[in-house]
């Protein structure tokens, strides 16, 4: 229907439009051919055109696509704002030049540019109009968008009765006039996409603004200035009219630039992000009560559906590996199992580009042409382990080009935590139901095997060598790595206190608020502020263990976000071994002696004070030595002796200038030395990183 709609407005608008010309010329006395025409006929003219485009933009699909903010205002002001704009320079140089004879007192011209003028203005308010109602309806509630509606429909019927000549007394008029703008304030704080904007990107936003300002505000003048033309002798309904919508324009172009300039709403944004982490939390908090995989998938799906406030969703799981029943294997939420039926056969053979899980308009897809869908976006994601897909979860909207990458990121962090989930939950579960067998201690090893990384970052600016050994089948050591936009590189490394399955699952905990806390944060100003640095880390970190770490346990940890391309890294220690460190300029080895409190030692908001960041510049031939207490803690001589940080420091001494690999085996080949004959007691991990001594230039 809305196709067939805007197939017929276009043609209706242009129509209108015409007839309006002819009306003009009539007025002025440009076309004496064409007779005196009647007030109503040009009133009943521009109405129609107005209307017309009004109506046809409405209908139009949003001009809103994902976040592409900026480039929505860039298009209004290079649209018919512009273009209109040019036509009032022609007016003004045409009316210079009235007098001469090739122009005459009634100038065709004169009386063509004014009605082109009064059409390009039309199209640039309902433009500008539809564009601001997207950008107060982005992430808006159905309660905010019916109070738009609402809104619309006033404003509508208040321009179109001054239009046809419906003028109330003043005690009534002033304050619907009054009461229209306060609603359109009120509708006007609603702007969430602010908060979304970079800091250069606000500026811009405030700049495209403020042009959109002052080209009403030439329509204002312009309109105002040819109400009084001889030669435009028209209704004054119809100057009444033009006067009274360019004044509702300027006063919410001018709303929309303060909100933008001051960020108002960024608080609701940052409530949403906080309602995220909340569940992104709940989720972390799954196995400790006790809850079955059945309700993760169900606590996944209510998540998900929060969080993107889709219309619509449902699950497939895959039984066999996603350990459900088969009557339990689908999830629906506000759909019936026909539609789902009807859209996965609608989808099967039809699948996305590999990295694709958006379709923007379904009724565009292959294998829905010709049907109408009640929902027009769907994002489908695959649940995706270390071994298995366990299923597929589809969301959906009914309106179309309603999910975004921000949606997709969120959804991939809600996913790949609940799939960590499960797979903890089957881990404790097989550790708890077979413990007193070594076969099933094997089983939790390997299941913690495939969380240490295999593959260690390589690239020309270091070198990583890693070693990991557990004091029993499974340990409560762990590290990680994780790429970070702008060439730099987080490293990760801890120790639950603690040994055995307790502290395995502890670390595997750990391992996955690494990974849920260091994504991209979309209210970031610039690119480096995206993630966070490793004091907010320890301290977002500190408040997800809380509910989930046994009062009795903690966590050491120390995580390093280094910057090889500006040569230099910052850390942060939470109670973790001192770093230990070769400068290659100074030619000297030495501890760092950072302070900092181990995790879920406090647990409360004045953790954050006990946890400090320190900024590093490192030289090319550097080595950074992470480990840890297992190996400085290691037994050796009588039994009562250890290993120490002393005789550590003194082996990086005698070997830095050896490669990463070959460092790490001098240290461990005299640690094995010293400890000979006596057990391991606790679990060993010893990163060594060093950064080339040829480091490549920078990029440009």
């Amino acid at each position: 229907m809305p196709q067939r709609l805007l197939s017929f407005l276009l043609p209706f608008s242009l129509l209108s439009w015409g007839v309006l010309l002819l009306s003009a010329l009539s007025h002025s006395g440009a076309g004496p051919w064409l007779g005196t025409w009647p007030d109503w006929a040009t009133q009943l003219a521009q109405g129609a055109f107005v209307l017309g485009v009004f109506l046809y933009y409405r209908y139009r699909p949003s001009p809103l696509q994902g976040q592409a903010f900026i480039r929505l205002l860039r298009r209004l002001l290079a649209g018919p704002g512009l273009l209109a704009l040019g036509c009032i320079g022609l007016h003004l140089l045409e009316r210079l030049m009235k007098n001469q004879p090739v122009f005459g007192s009634n100038s065709l011209l004169f009386t063509s540019i004014y009605t082109l003028n009064l059409g390009l203005f039309v199209i640039f308010l309902a433009r500008t109009n539809y564009a601001w109602r997207a950008l107060v309806l982005f992430r808006s509630s159905p309660r905010l968008q019916r109070e738009w509606t609402i809104f619309e429909v006033l404003l509508g019927a208040t321009l179109l009765f001054r239009l046809v000549g419906v003028n109330p007394p003043n005690y009534l008029s002033i304050p619907l006039v009054v009461g229209l703008g306060l609603y359109g304030i009120y509708l006007s704080g609603h702007q969430k996409w602010v908060a979304y904007l970079s800091q250069r990107e606000k500026w811009r936003a405030v700049l495209l603004q403020a042009g959109l300002l002052f080209s009403v505000l030439v329509f204002v003048q312009y309109f105002r200035v040819t109400q009084v033309d001889p030669q435009l002798i028209a209704p004054q309904p119809q100057y009444a009219f033009l006067l009274l919508t360019a004044f509702f324009s300027a006063f919410y172009a001018l709303m929309g630039l303060l909100v933008t300039f001051f960020n108002l709403p960024i608080a609701d944004v940052i409530e949403q992000r906080r309602n995220e982490i909340l569940r992104l939390q709940r989720l972390t908090q799954i196995i400790q009560r006790g809850q079955t995989t059945a309700e993760v998938y169900r606590i996944l799906l209510e998540s998900a559906v929060q969080t993107v406030q889709a219309d619509a969703a449902w699950l497939d799981l895959d039984p066999g590996h996603a350990n459900v029943e088969a009557a339990a294997a689908t999830q629906y939420h506000n759909l019936n199992p026909a539609q789902a039926d009807d859209l996965r056969t609608r989808l099967r053979g039809h699948d996305l580009p590999e990295g694709e899980f958006i379709t923007n308009d379904l009724n565009a897809r292959v294998g829905f042409e010709g049907t109408v869908q009640e929902f027009r976006s769907l994002l489908q994601l695959p649940l995706r382990g270390l071994h298995f897909n366990y299923g597929m979860l589809y969301l959906l909207k009914v309106k179309p080009h309603t999910f975004d990458r921000e949606d997709l990121s969120i959804l991939q962090t809600f996913t790949s935590q609940a799939v960590l989930s499960i797979e903890n939950l089957e881990l404790v579960r097989t550790s708890l139901e077979n413990q007193r067998t070594q076969e099933e201690l094997k089983i939790a090893s390997q299941v913690q095997d495939s969380l240490i990384p295999k593959n260690l970052p390589t690239d020309n600016w270091f070198d990583i060598s890693s070693h990991s050994l557990a004091a029993k089948e499974v340990g409560g050591d762990f590290y990680d790595f994780l790429h970070l936009p702008g060439r730099r590189l987080a490293v990760i490394i801890g120790d639950v206190s603690g040994k055995g399955v307790t502290a395995a699952f502890h670390m595997a905990q750990m391992k996955g608020i690494f990974h849920s806390l260091m994504q991209e944060n979309p209210l970031a100003k610039n690119e480096r502020d995206k993630f966070p640095v490793p004091s907010r880390f320890m301290a977002q970190a500190n408040a997800a263990l809380t509910h989930c770490l046994e009062k009795s346990s903690f966590i050491t940890s120390s995580l390093y976000i280094i910057d090889y391309e500006q040569g230099g890294f910052v850390f942060a220690r939470a109670g973790h071994c001192h770093t230990l460190y070769y400068h290659a300029l100074r030619e000297e080895v030495f501890y760092f002696e950072s302070t900092g409190l181990g995790l879920g030692i406090i647990r409360n908001e004045s953790y954050e004070k006990h946890i400090k960041n320190q900024f590093y510049d490192y030289s090319p031939g550097d080595v950074m030595v992470i480990y840890t207490d297992g190996i400085v803690e290691a037994r050796g001589g009588d039994g009562t002796d250890e290993y120490g940080e002393d005789r550590l420091k003194l082996r990086l001494e005698e070997s830095y200038f050896q490669e990463a690999e070959d460092i790490k085996n001098f240290i461990l080949n005299d640690l094995n030395a010293f400890t000979l004959g006596h057990p391991i007691h606790d679990d060993q991990t010893l990163l060594v990183i060093k950064f080339k001594s040829a480091q490549p230039p920078p990029l440009a």
